[in-house]
């Protein structure tokens, strides 16, 4: 009876080990090391769930490979995931309960920049530290937000001049009503006036939107050459569709988008409508690295073989093994010696070579365009090859007047970071500004206005 009792017990200690060696390597607890809490905030529910859930899983992925490694400074690292359910306000509550309740070390998230607006001003107040993964409007700069995806120099403005020279000179802005897009289309409306295009049209949906047959109809009333899409998220499907019909039989429409990606293409399942239309980012999956190869290999080893990686993905991935990297050099995990060791932090990523701009705290990276193939993925047509310094304020308007114009959007939405009328809104060009389709001086006359526009060696 005794060897019986003895052999149970001995079966129960290797199955107790084995379970707490799977919560370890799952980020949920270390071997006697106390654990390394972090925040994982983004939207596991709403419009926005679909292109979130895999910047949660890359994020994660990076979490489990530095566990692997014996976490940082010796100790395991343990996630906790936060649902931002699409809603700006939810995410700033719960951020809240990270920082607070959680007692995270850093935060990994938000898409949309009306969740990272909102999120911000409870970051800096508590001293934190965010990582946010994907590209936007700039106009932005904070001492307790690490900036991993494109400023506008890197993406929006090197495929504005792209366009420009290869698609036509008349454009529709076409985006989702929330700060983003709008602040977005201020800049290629000014770089737009410097470079002697114009807008024929300039529509915003909401972020739910589902009916198109209105916007459709006045883009092709209108007769653009292009039409620049910042339209985040579900929406997509709906207008892509709706123009693909509008347009059988015509002449069709180019699109330059700038936020979608890889995953956007399949959650819209039909490529038929998207298939050789465009859209800039630092990162597609179809970039031909070794880095690249095995962060996709790693990837869908972690996943299943069918998945995707996109940008935003790409780029959570690496701010994750820059985190770990300050950590390990400053040799703590307080937000505030992170943020110091980060100005020195470079990484092979699967993009390319990143670097944290010391001065901005954005990231130096490659541009890139890419045509949509009918297998879902990107073709790469145009690279600027080498990392562009980030300029968070184009050089189109003065700093002052950017934060302005961010301001008064704030402001006209009753202090949200969103438009809450819930309909599409068309807006004429009257109701543009002077200011805002005025040539900044010197910019008219460069020989090399994409080189001048992308590289931030003219201004800041």
């Amino acid at each position: 009876m005794a060897t019986r009792w003895a052999m149970m017990l001995a079966l129960l200690l290797v199955l107790a080990a084995a379970v707490l060696g799977g919560l370890a390597m799952a980020g949920v607890i270390g071997s006697g090391a106390r654990p390394v809490v972090v925040g994982i905030l983004h939207s596991r529910t709403g419009p926005m769930a679909e292109s979130e859930r895999g910047v949660i899983d890359a994020t994660v992925l990076a979490f489990e490979q530095l566990n692997e490694r014996g976490g940082v400074l010796g100790r395991p690292i343990r996630w906790v995931i936060a649902d931002g359910a699409s809603d700006e306000l939810v995410f700033a509550r719960e951020v809240t309960r990270l920082i607070e309740d959680e007692e995270v070390s850093a935060i990994f998230g938000c898409w949309t920049s009306a969740s990272r607006k909102a999120v911000r001003p409870i970051v800096e107040k508590a001293d934190h530290l965010l990582f946010y993964p994907v590209q936007y409007e700039g106009c932005e700069q904070s001492p307790n937000i690490v900036y991993l995806g494109a400023a506008p120099n890197q993406q929006i403005i090197p495929a504005v001049s792209w366009s420009l020279e290869h698609l036509g000179n008349t454009c529709y802005l076409v985006g989702s009503d929330y700060i983003f897009p709008r602040v977005a289309n201020a800049i290629i409306r000014d770089q737009l006036a410097a470079r002697g295009g114009r807008v024929v049209g300039e529509a915003y949906v909401p972020l739910a939107a589902t009916a198109m047959d209105e916007l459709v109809d006045s883009i092709v009333a209108a007769e653009p050459e292009v039409i620049f899409n910042t339209i985040n998220g579900a929406a997509n499907l709906p207008f892509f569709e709706a123009l693909a019909e509008a347009t059988r039989g015509r002449r069709p429409i180019p699109v330059v988008s700038f936020s979608i990606a890889e995953v956007e293409l399949e959650a819209m399942g039909n490529l038929e409508s998207v298939a050789g239309q465009y859209a800039s980012w630092n990162y597609f999956q179809s970039i031909d690295r070794p880095t690249n190869r095995a962060f996709v290999s790693e990837f869908r080893a972690r996943y299943g073989n069918a998945r995707l990686v996109s940008d935003p993905m790409e780029a959570a991935y690496d701010g994750v093994k820059l985190w770990a990297q300050a950590v390990e050099d400053a040799d703590r995990v307080t937000p505030r010696d992170v943020r110091r060791a980060l100005r020195q932090q470079s990484l092979e990523a699967p993009e390319g070579v990143v670097s944290i701009d010391p001065e901005t705290q954005h990231t130096w990276k490659v541009a890139r365009i890419g045509r949509v193939t009918e297998d879902g993925q990107f073709e790469i047509i145009w690279s600027s090859d080498r990392p562009l310094r980030p300029v968070p304020y184009p050089i189109f308007r003065p700093r002052s007047a950017w934060e302005g114009l961010v301001r008064d959007l704030y402001t006209g939405w009753g202090e949200r970071w969103s438009n809450p009328s819930g309909t599409i809104e068309f807006v004429s060009d009257a109701s543009a500004s002077p200011e805002a389709t005025r040539p900044p001086q010197g910019v008219e006359g460069t020989s090399d206005p994409v080189t001048a526009e992308t590289t931030g060696e003219v201004g800041g």
